[in-house]
């Protein structure tokens, strides 16, 4: 195979879709006779609802329903759990019952004939309620803590040594807490689905990072089969974890058309994004360090508390990267979750490990100046030889390569040590580094290879495509193993009905989906080479396989030049060949080696010591994913994760009412988050790493690692420019100019 793709700068093949509006996502798909719904929302956090006054409602313009507890369906919810949802705790049983969670549960539904028609009658809709009293705050001192649930997913304690007593007797210690704050996902595209049911059949245009579980977490739902349901979405735009899970919006949306017998579309406001379909916890952590005065960890201790609903347990991995991060023998993890009265939090680019490792990143740097050690060099004098929490090598490390990279790329070596030592003009100037890490995680996945008589290959697969750029990458990917031009490739996704895949979530497609598509790529190639073999008319006739190769499209025998191509072969055969293909990582692999990426994350900040204003300069970013598929996507994936780094690191952050629960800057003008004047000069580099143990293609994931490191190597320059250690982020001004 002489036509190289892999490794190749590619534009993206759906970029002109993208541009000229022909891409099409989930609430473009509308249907003849659609109606509009619209989610009226609970105006309290706890209690229940006593009444409604619907009659008004009904007789306004265009209504054509007002759906609520009293009058809707009654759903069967069987049982069902992918591994996205909580493994402890039931989903909200939407419209089933007059029991209010949180804030903004959905309590009725108003469908209209017009989106206009809908939104007033919703906003007419007086509901009534019995309030209780609330908590949302972990901080309350109402507040407890729980040993997590887990249900043998892991374990929420873990330890090696004894790392208590090792802290406690280390010649220099360190023992702080960090907090971090609640986050959401605010895409570019909110949540939507249009539903419309043609007999027992129900088809979803849906926003879905996950289009098979979707389709049976609405069979389970429902009651009905996985096969009666069709989920598309060829689009994401944008979505970082919220549309992993199935939310209620989905249900209701498959509810409404049902009750009303016509197509319905929904779609989520932006103030309803906040809380009806997940965030990303806030956390508050502790972690205390104890070394010898030459900078080697003897005890590392990591408590992390995570906020959850009432009603689920969610968890990520908030003290994972602890177990393995940094050589030392005594270390101890803890993780606790606080029950409040909210939404269940939901994944969110880098979860658990975004947040944990700003809390250990920090530490260490805290540490590296207790000590007098560059904050790099201390990092260096603790690198393991394998992971110790495990006791298994690592696949492959690269972390120590990556902040040579990055150290060099940076200017690393320009920076003085002391804190409030470098100026440009009046403003303080600071540089700090922090590492990021996450598992090069693998999953089975299934795909489809389709040679058509023209010469052109069509692929399909059940992903996703949120904006990474899946599209390109696959498409690569089949080029490559079958030899020809890209432009000859139709990479297809967003149909539950395609060959299923797992999430489009956790840095695993392209590992997963890719190896199935060149799983699915090479029988198909085994399979044209059998039927070329065995016709008679061929001039490969009875040629054995081990004497056959491939190359630019064309099948010869070894050292000759007589070939023939997949269009002549497909040709002969009288009809495409499609052939099935199935990936999975080796389970004893799996179990021999510990898989992670790694990188190193340098920022420069600009402090005004005056007003204590934050300005992020620059952020280089190094790192070792393995096989770079398309180094234009993996810079972007890159610089997309950093400006997220940032939010988390100066600016994002959803309040709370203590009173009712009610999020006070649900919108785009209070919750702040980078837009184009704040965003830096933005480096990503890729470390030359080779990993043949991860997947058949060497790749590892990229999409979250690339915001993992971000915020704590801003925190950590903001203390060298400022001189002001800051453990809670969002970073203020107030932290700046109080300490």
């Amino acid at each position: 195979m002489s036509v190289n793709t892999i490794g190749k700068p590619m534009t993206r093949v759906d970029g002109r879709a993208k541009v000229t509006g022909r891409a099409r996502y989930a609430a473009d798909f509308n249907q003849p006779g659609q109606l509009y719904a619209v989610i009226v929302s609970s105006t309290i956090g706890l209690g229940r609802v006593t009444g409604f006054q619907t009659a008004e409602v009904e007789r306004m313009p265009g209504v054509v329903a007002v759906i609520t507890h009293r009058n809707a369906e009654k759903l069967p919810y069987l049982p069902h759990k992918a591994g996205i949802d909580p493994a402890t705790g039931e989903r909200l049983h939407v419209l089933q019952d007059d029991a209010v969670r949180f804030y903004g549960q959905p309590v009725a539904l108003v469908v209209a004939d017009t989106l206009d028609h809908a939104e007033r009658a919703a906003a007419a809709l007086r509901v009534t309620y019995e309030a209780r009293p609330l908590l949302v705050d972990p901080t309350d001192p109402k507040a407890e803590s729980i040993v997590p649930d887990t249900r043998g997913r892991v374990s929420p304690d873990r330890a090696r040594g004894d790392a208590d007593k090792a802290v406690a007797g280390a010649p220099v210690t360190l023992d702080a807490t960090y907090e971090m704050a609640r986050e959401n996902h605010n895409p570019m595209e909110p949540h939507a689905t249009i539903a419309a049911w043609s007999g027992d059949r129900l088809t979803l245009w849906s926003k879905s990072q996950y289009l098979v579980n979707e389709q049976a977490e609405i069979a389970a739902v429902f009651g009905m089969p996985v096969e009666n349901i069709e989920v598309i979405c060829p689009f994401i735009g944008g979505a970082f974890g919220t549309s992993l899970r199935t939310w209620p919006h989905v249900t209701l949306a498959a509810l409404a058309a049902r009750h009303v017998g016509r197509p319905v579309k929904l779609v989520l406001t932006r103030k309803q994004m906040f809380f009806t379909t997940g965030h990303r916890p806030r956390t508050l952590q502790r972690v205390a360090l104890g070394a010898t005065n030459d900078g080697k960890l003897t005890g590392v201790v990591h408590e992390g508390t995570g906020e959850t609903s009432r009603y689920e347990q969610f968890m990520e991995a908030l003290t994972a990267v602890t177990d393995y991060l940094y050589s030392c023998p005594n270390v101890r993890t803890q993780y606790r979750l606080t029950e409040l009265d909210t939404g269940t939090p939901n994944h969110m680019r880098g979860p658990g490990e975004a947040s944990g490792i700003f809390a250990l990143e920090s530490a260490m740097d805290e540490l590296s100046y207790k000590l007098g050690i560059d904050p790099i060099e201390l990092r260096r004098r603790n690198e393991p030889e394998k992971d110790e929490a495990e006791n298994k090598p690592f696949s492959s490390r690269s972390l120590m390569q990556c902040y040579a990279l990055g150290a060099e790329r940076f200017g690393w070596a320009r920076r003085t040590p002391e804190p409030r030592s470098m100026r440009d003009g009046r403003l303080l100037i600071g540089m700090g580094a922090a590492t990021a890490t996450y598992p090069a995680f693998h999953a089975a996945a299934n795909a489809r290879v389709r040679l058509l008589a023209d010469g052109t290959v069509e692929v399909e697969a059940a992903a996703s495509d949120m904006g990474p750029g899946t599209y390109t990458s696959m498409t690569q990917v089949a080029a490559e193993t079958l030899g020809l031009p890209p432009e000859r490739i139709r990479f297809r996704l967003g149909r539950s009905s395609y060959p299923q895949t797992p999430s489009h979530g956790g840095s695993w497609t392209m590992a997963s989906v890719g190896s199935a598509i060149q799983a699915a790529c090479i029988e198909a190639q085994a399979q044209v080479a059998r039927l070329a073999a065995a016709d008679a008319a061929s001039p490969l006739y009875n040629v054995v396989a081990g004497e056959l190769e491939w190359s630019e499209g064309r099948l010869r025998r070894r050292g000759e030049t007589t070939s023939i191509s997949y269009r002549e072969i497909v040709a002969k055969a009288g009809a495409p060949i499609e052939v099935d293909g199935f990936a999975q990582r080796n389970p004893e692999v799996a179990e021999r080696y510990s898989m992670h990426s790694f990188g190193a994350v340098f920022a420069e900040v600009a402090v005004d010591p005056d007003v204590g204003t934050i300005r992020v300069r620059r952020i280089v970013g190094a790192y070792g994913i393995g096989r770079v598929v398309n180094p234009l996507l993996a810079r972007s994936q890159c610089t997309g994760g950093m400006i997220g780094g940032m939010g988390m690191a100066l600016m994002e952050r959803t309040v709370l009412d203590s009173r009712d629960g009610r999020p006070v800057n649900a919108h785009m003008a209070d919750y702040l988050m980078p837009v184009n004047l704040d965003i830096p000069e933005l480096e990503a580099h890729f470390v030359d790493e080779v990993d043949p143990h991860v997947n058949a293609l060497g790749v590892k994931g990229l999409g979250e690692i690339a915001l993992v490191g971000t915020a704590p190597a801003i925190a950590n320059a903001v203390f060298h420019a400022a001189g002001t250690r800051v453990r809670s982020l969002p970073i203020h001004i107030e932290d700046v100019l109080t300490a």
